[in-house]
Parts: structure tokens; C-alpha cells; sequence
């Protein structure tokens, strides 16, 4: 069955890809498009994980559309909230008209005499359990994809796991109605996701114990913004948009702070982590990270309630942090080594991160010829070398996504414009065989899941068009008012 063809084929219906959409509606309306989602609903990541308390890590006021500013006094929301926000907005926008559900993009095949994309696309809305097959054609891809694999988590090197007869979770695949009332759960992690899911798991009644091999930054951040205060003085309009920049600014101000002084930011956010610790419970091991500050990401508990949940009677179960490595899982316990300690969990969660997955496992093709993403370079982090009319949306990951995101979309709707204008039929990046763009790495994290996509994803240049993104106001600029020639081939 062939679908009606577009001038964009959006594929996601998370934040990236509504985002795109707004772009594209308000910045081109002489394009269509649609959104092609996989799912059943909006929003990506909150659509898809269900754990205890899973919530963003970023401020909603620079995670949220900058075309939507986001209301609350909260900066930190849960995922609910973070659904009915993005539900709202694209109703309000007209995007929701545009998206369409349960259709997973297997194919995408470029040719260049007929200037286009066919995507071949599993249809699984019907009564049937095997989907039907639809093809859709369209001048421009847009992958609002993400960067993990929605249907396989991060396989989990740990001895003996197969042989524990209790219940093993992963956090992308949490069972809905779990009961964790009395029940002694051990969580495998140190990341986002495990400081999420401690304070929320022991408030829930679960004797949590997580167990990590090395400790991370954990940063408390107030919940509360003065969005109220402000508007006893100016328009709420303004009052938002200072918000906004008050956290953008700020954000961006740390992060340079940190990797300038690594030494200070260190002893400055250790003592922070002291200060809201419970008494005899000490900084070294289990809270000294061995690397600096935002080698990785930074990790972020709302109001200190990590910290909270440490402190005993804070809630109906118990929550501790362990720090070993583990020697085996047995059927029914976990045993460590260089240490006495035996665990006995009924529950392991394994929190052990994310398997990075580029374009949505989408199987890419120019001209019969399997894409690899691996061996190219990006252009403005947005577009990909050597592949013709499609554009990757890739937020930021030492600030909120959406602010890199929107840069991709804005980028991409001057492009389109430009190819409109002047009646051109394909825009592909080439870098000059005479140039040297020099090389830096895609993402600049030392963690463990980025590492090890970095043998998947594009690579960057050091140079011009070529760079990473690193810095939003910088990159605004260059979306909205940099080159959309040099380092482009327009047929």
C-alpha cells in the first residue's frame, strides 16, 4: 500500500520530532510533511519508560519548546507532566493532526534520478498480528529518532546473572502494577536512572540498596523558579522568557566552570554532597568520583531528594548506596568481592545504561548502497556527509536536548527554503579532498555508552562547518544566520 507523498517524512513523534514539525509548519508552510511514529503516542522517552519517579534531567524551561514556554514553577518534571506538556502544545499548534501512530520505518532508500526517498514502513494499527507493509514517498528525511535502541537495552556483563531465580528489570521494560511494598530490591548503576529510581523506589516501601562499582556527580537543584515573583512586575511573557535564559546562562556558565577548574568544581560539589549527607555516612568511597566533573554528564536530583532518602525514616523503606564490585550472582543472592557483604535481593534492577542506536535502526540506502553513518562526517552536526536530503536531529548532551535540537530544525528550514527558492531538487554535504576539517569526536563524554557509540555514529571536524555542536548561543546564531552554502552541493 503506498501512502500520499510529502515534501518531509518526520520519523519520531518525540521532542525532537514535534519540535521539527513546528519549525517546518511555521518556517515553511509550503511544505508538507508527516510524522511517522512507532508507538502508540507522543514523547519518546516519556512514552516509553516506566519506572518509579522517571523524570527529566534537564530544567523544563530549557528542555521545553522555546515556542511553548513552559508555566510550571517546577523546574524538574516527571514524565507524566512532561506528556501532558508536549500534548498541549502540539494540540494547540495543529501538529497532532500530522502524526501517524504504529508505523515503524524499516527502510529508507534514496535515489537520485527520481530526487527522493521511499521508505518502506511497518504498519501495526490494524487487528492483525502481523503489520502490513506501506511504502511513503518523500523529497526529505528528518530523523527525529534519538540516539538508543527502544526495543534492546544495553546487554549487562555481569557474572551469574542468568542464574538469580527472582525478578530481574531492566528500567526500559518496567512491569506496570509491580509491587515493591517490603521487597529488597538491588540497583545496579550509578547514572541517572539509578538516582532516579532510589529515593523513589524506598518511597514506595522497597528496601533499596544501589550498588555501584564507582560513584558519579550527584547535583542538587532547587525545584522551584521565580516565575511567580517575577509576574508581580512584568508581563508573564517576559517574566518566562528571563527564566529561560536565567537557566540557560547558568547552565552553560557551570559546565565552562567545570572544565576550565576542575580541581575547584570538584572540591565544590563534594562539599555539597557532605553538607546533605546523613551523619557518619562519609564522602570517601562511595560519593568521590575518580574523574572530573563532566567527563560525564552530571547528574541531577531535584530538591536533594537522592540525599533525602539516605537519611533514615525519610521514607516507608530503606535506600543505601554500596560501592563494589560484584564476584557472581548466585540464584539468590549477590556476592561481592573484596567484600563480606552477601546481598539477598528478591528484585535486581539492572540501571547499567542505554544501548545507543543511530537513525532509529532504520536500514539507509543511497542508490541501492547501504549508508554507514559511521564513516562520514556532519555538517553543522545536522546534515551528514555523502547522504542526500536528510537530516539528523542530535540535541545537546551537556545541556537540555531540546536546545540542540531546535538549532537542527531551524537549520534544516533555511535549507529547505533555500532549495524552494532557487528549485533544487537535492542538498548533500561534501567536504573538498583539498580541505583538512581535522576530527573531533561526536559526543565529548568519557562515558562508558558513549564510548561505545562512537563506533557507530558520524564522526566531526575541528574546523568550520564541520564542528560539533558545543555552545547554544553560538550555535543559534550559526542556525539561524550562518552559511547554509559552504560545504553543500545544491542540484
Amino acid at each position: 500500500m503506498s501512502l500520499p507523498s510529502v515534501d518531509v517524512a518526520i520519523i519520531g513523534a518525540g521532542i525532537s520530532g514535534l519540535n521539527a514539525a513546528y519549525r517546518l509548519q511555521t518556517q515553511c508552510p509550503h511544505h508538507t510533511y508527516t510524522i511517522l511514529e512507532a508507538r502508540t503516542d507522543i514523547g519518546g522517552t516519556w512514552d516509553l519508560f516506566k519506572y518509579p519517579g522517571i523524570r527529566s534531567d534537564s530544567d523544563l524551561h530549557t528542555f521545553g519548546f522555546a515556542w511553548r514556554p513552559w508555566r510550571q514553577s517546577n523546574a524538574i518534571a516527571e514524565a507524566p507532566l512532561i506528556k501532558s506538556y508536549l500534548r498541549d502544545s502540539i494540540n494547540s499548534a495543529g501538529i497532532d493532526r500530522h502524526i501517524s501512530y504504529h508505523r515503524r520505518v524499516r527502510k529508507a532508500d534514496w535515489s537520485s534520478k527520481t530526487s527522493e526517498w521511499t521508505l518502506r514502513i511497518e504498519n501495526a494499527s490494524g487487528s492483525s498480528e502481523k503489520p502490513t507493509v506501506e511504502t511513503l514517498r518523500a523529497k526529505f528525511l528528518y530523523l527525529g529518532t534519538g540516539y538508543y535502541d527502544y526495543y534492546n537495552p544495553l546487554d549487562v556483563d555481569i557474572p551469574g546473572l542468568k542464574s538469580f531465580k527472582g525478578q530481574i528489570i531492566h528500567p526500559q521494560f518496567w512491569p506496570a502494577k509491580l509491587d515493591v511494598a517490603d521487597k529488597k530490591i538491588v540497583v545496579i548503576g550509578s547514572g541517572a536512572t539509578a538516582i532516579t529510581l532510589l529515593p523513589n523506589l524506598a518511597k514506595a516501601g522497597a528496601h533499596t540498596t544501589m550498588l555501584q562499582r564507582s560513584p558519579g556527580y550527584i547535583f542538587s537543584q532547587p525545584q522551584l523558579s521565580d516565575v511567580a515573583t517575577l509576574q508581580r512586575f512584568m508581563p508573564v511573557a517576559w517574566a518566562l522568557l528571563i527564566i529561560r535564559w536565567t537557566y540557560l546562562i547558568l547552565t552553560q556558565v557551570m559546565y565552562e566552570l567545570c572544565r576550565a577548574f576542575p580541581a575547584a568544581a570538584k572540591q565544590r560539589l563534594l562539599h555539597a554532597a557532605a553538607q546533605q549527607l546523613p551523619k557518619g555516612i562519609e564522602i570517601d568511597p562511595t560519593f568521590n568520583p575518580r574523574y572530573d566533573p563532566w567527563d560525564e554528564r552530571l547528574c541531577v536530583c531535584p530538591a536533594g531528594d537522592f540525599y533525602q532518602s539516605l537519611h533514615a525514616g525519610a521514607h516507608p523503606g530503606s535506600a543505601r548506596v554500596l560501592t563494589a564490585h560484584i564476584a557472581t550472582v548466585t540464584p539468590d543472592s549477590i556476592q561481592l568481592k573484596d567484600n563480606p557483604e552477601v546481598l539477598h535481593p528478591d528484585i535486581i534492577v539492572t540501571a547499567t545504561g542505554l544501548r545507543v542506536q543511530f537513525a532509529g535502526g532504520i536500514q539507509i540506502a543511497v542508490d541501492g548502497k547501504p549508508f554507514d553513518f559511521a564513516t562520514q562526517r556532519t555538517w553543522k552536526a545536522t546534515l551528514v556527509e555523502g547522504l542526500p536530503n536528510a537530516a539528523i536531529s542530535i540535541g545537546y548532551i551537556n545541556a537540555s536536548w531540546t536546545l540542540g535540537a531546535d538549532c537542527a530544525a531551524l537549520l534544516v528550514t533555511r535549507v529547505l527554503n533555500r532549495m524552494h527558492q532557487n528549485g533544487h531538487r537535492s542538498v548533500v554535504p561534501v567536504v573538498p579532498v583539498d580541505e583538512d576539517i581535522g576530527s573531533a569526536p561526536f559526543w565529548n563524554l568519557n562515558s562508558t555508552y558513549v564510548q561505545k557509540a562512537l563506533q557507530t555514529v558520524p564522526k566531526s571536524g575541528s574546523k568550520g562547518v564541520w564542528r560539533p555542536r558545543s555552545f547554544y548561543i553560538r550555535d543559534y546564531l550559526v542556525a539561524n544566520y550562518g552559511t547554509v552554502t559552504t560545504g553543500l552541493v545544491y542540484q
